[in-house]
């Protein structure tokens, strides 16, 4: 159990700006087993964003509640997920190579294609999210329950849609040059299983409310295996900032699916 909860520590001192024991480290071998616990991290992320758009929602709009929520995950993360999403941005945009697109994503200044690329990004992610929000406050007698599902799934599926590329696909990098590069080196079994349990349960749960909400999976890792192929076929593999874009992207892509399933199935 002080062994797990050693490796939870790291998971969540990695991936978040929350506070952790001292005596976590970026021990390569705890950075390895974080793995299972990166979809658990949505959980938590997700519930902070919950927790701040219910208590603004309260003297604002739904939607500028929406705002503040968004900006709450960023704060939780310190934009780690977002800056990989500029950064793929700049990279795929600007370079025609492997070794091009490698060496522009490794720059830390942000390019024309990364700016807009994330003012396009928060756009969508604002409107599709206040809908749902809406959606469910306007239709439904659970709409804070519901709520608070959605934004766990959102952020729970999405990582999970982004870690599985460790599982099927290889690092890009030659050297050990990006931060993702010691989760990149090996998994088991117990890193595969604890991934996609606490990716899908949120999901799971969530689908009891209407069964058809389950299908929002679809479009994810629609979207996850298209990502992945277009990584492989231009660095031959992934890069941190590669699952960071992707986690990003699903988490639209989630949005988007519920919207539609509400809307016309």
């Amino acid at each position: 159990m002080k062994k797990e909860l050693h490796i939870f520590f790291t998971c969540l001192m990695f991936y978040t700006r929350i506070p952790c024991p001292k005596n976590i480290t970026h021990h390569p071998d705890y950075l390895n087993k974080a793995t299972r616990y990166f979809p658990f991290i949505g959980w938590i992320v997700g519930s902070i964003s919950f927790f701040v758009y219910s208590a603004f929602a309260l003297f604002l709009s739904t939607e500028a509640a929406a705002i503040v929520a968004i900006i709450a995950s960023i704060l939780t993360t310190g934009a780690f997920h977002e800056d990989g999403f500029a950064d793929v941005c700049d990279g795929f945009g600007g370079g025609w190579t492997k070794e091009k697109i490698l060496m522009i994503m490794k720059d830390s200044a942000i390019g024309a294609y990364g700016a807009i690329g994330l003012v396009l990004l928060f756009l969508l992610k604002y409107k599709l999210l206040s809908e749902s929000i809406l959606l469910f406050q306007v239709y439904d007698s659970e709409a804070v329950l519901k709520i608070f599902l959605l934004f766990i799934s959102a952020h729970s599926l999405s990582r999970l849609a982004a870690i599985s590329i460790i599982f099927t696909h290889e690092y890009s990098r030659e050297d050990a040059s990006s931060k993702s590069k010691p989760i990149a080196k090996q998994y088991t079994w117990k890193e595969v299983f604890g991934s996609f349990f606490f990716g899908l349960i949120p999901m799971i749960v969530f689908s009891t409310f209407n069964l058809k909400f389950l299908l929002a999976i679809i479009p994810v890792f629609i979207t996850r295996y298209f990502l992945a192929r277009y990584f492989q076929k231009w660095i031959d593999g992934y890069t941190g900032d590669c699952l960071g874009a992707t986690q990003q992207v699903c988490e639209v892509v989630f949005y988007l699916g519920i919207l539609f399933l509400w809307k016309f199935i």
